[in-house]
């Protein structure tokens, strides 16, 4: 064993030495980031968000455009032309365009922290793909070695110098070697795999990895700290986050503001009475929320009445049947089944009731929040 170890620690520095020697052609960490930063579907995925969020800004931007109309009639005025002009109230637009802006910083912001963490997924299965080499390279050294000393140690044994007992430790030292290596060869392929699907390249395509393994200088823990809350993309992702929330729920309080259309009409040809006429007006937007109020009061009376119909009349005579079970156990008319069942049919009455009430009370909150005011 001790020739063992002065065997391989030979190799192993001549290992590490060439390690140290970039190949020509070679990928160092910076040009696989650069390459991700490039191809990786993930950051390309995350960049047409943006496009996609400037045009729903734009959309945003836009004022709700002027109806005309042009009527013609038999009857007096025989003719009308009209002009609508659709008033968005309670700053509709303005908190809608504030929604577009935050949806777009908070999109900035989640490109940047894909970016991050793409940038941080390459530079773990560039090491680890590194480290997994190093390892294989090291252990089909140890591999070898322990098949030449099997060899040594057989011919030894044939040569009658040595007992059978050193033959089988080179023997079970080789193939656990062996088993070691096999392992080893899975674990680089795989992470070979996970680094060329980040660089968006064939999984099996062969990459030769040029950057030493002691890269890098860590940050003291102020530092750290400093720069994590100055330059984090998750925290201002997080913050962009909340401030379209935010904006989202400001243009839903306004959305419940009605709109106003002025409206203007000229009308023409309504002899004897006038030759030229006009009649102006102005329609408020309440067809949404009388629909949601109309749904949602039907739905609470209907409600009522199932909740009604439980505590009146169907609680009442499942109570009966109870009772009515109870007695003809106690007198011998019935067996235990009967009145568990009879106990059975009552709860699930009453659970069932519970249930009503539940969705009754929901009906009503529903209704509360189609009104916009306290119920009564």
């Amino acid at each position: 064993m001790r020739a063992f170890g002065l065997f391989l620690f030979p190799l192993v520095l001549s290992s590490s030495a060439a390690a140290q020697v970039a190949p020509v052609g070679s990928l160092t960490l910076q040009a696989a980031i650069d390459r991700a930063m490039a191809a990786n579907a993930t950051i390309a995925a995350a960049r047409l968000r943006g496009p996609i969020n400037l045009a729903n800004l734009a959309v945003a931007r836009e004022r709700l455009n002027p109806e005309g109309s042009f009527e013609l009639e038999k009857e007096t005025p025989k003719e009308a032309y009209g002009v609508a002009v659709p008033l968005e109230l309670g700053g509709k637009r303005a908190k809608r365009i504030a929604v577009g802006e935050a949806t777009v910083r908070a999109g900035e912001a989640e490109l940047a922290a894909t970016v991050a963490q793409v940038r941080n997924d390459v530079r773990r299965a560039y090491f680890g793909q590194l480290l997994a080499e190093s390892r294989l390279m090291l252990l089909r050294e140890q591999r070898d070695l322990s098949m030449r000393a099997r060899d040594a140690a057989q011919a030894r044994f044939d040569a009658g110098s040595s007992p059978r007992l050193e033959v089988m430790q080179a023997q079970l030292a080789l193939a656990a070697a062996e088993n070691e290596a096999n392992a080893a060869e899975g674990t680089t392929a795989a992470a070979r795999a996970a680094l060329n699907a980040l660089l968006a390249q064939p999984l099996d395509a062969p990459t030769t990895l040029s950057t030493n393994v002691d890269t890098g200088e860590p940050l003291a823990t102020p530092a750290a700290l400093m720069l994590a809350q100055t330059a984090s993309t998750e925290l201002v992702s997080l913050d962009r986050q909340i401030d379209a929330q935010r904006a989202r729920i400001a243009l839903a309080e306004a959305l419940r503001v009605p709109d106003l259309t002025p409206t203007f009409t000229l009308t023409h040809r309504s002899e004897p009475d006038f030759t030229y006429g006009w009649r102006a007006g102005a329609a408020i937007t309440l067809l949404r929320i009388q629909g949601d109020v109309t749904a949602a009061s039907q739905r609470a009376q209907a409600q009522r009445q199932l909740f009604v119909r439980y505590r009146d009349e169907i609680i009442p005579q499942a109570q009966q049947v109870e009772q009515l079970a109870q007695d003809a156990y106690q007198l011998g008319q019935t067996g235990i089944a009967a009145l568990l069942q009879a106990l059975q049919a009552t709860r699930d009455v009453r659970l069932r009731s519970l249930d009503a009430i539940d969705q009754f009370q929901t009906a009503l909150t529903d209704l509360e929040r189609a009104i916009g005011a306290p119920l009564p």
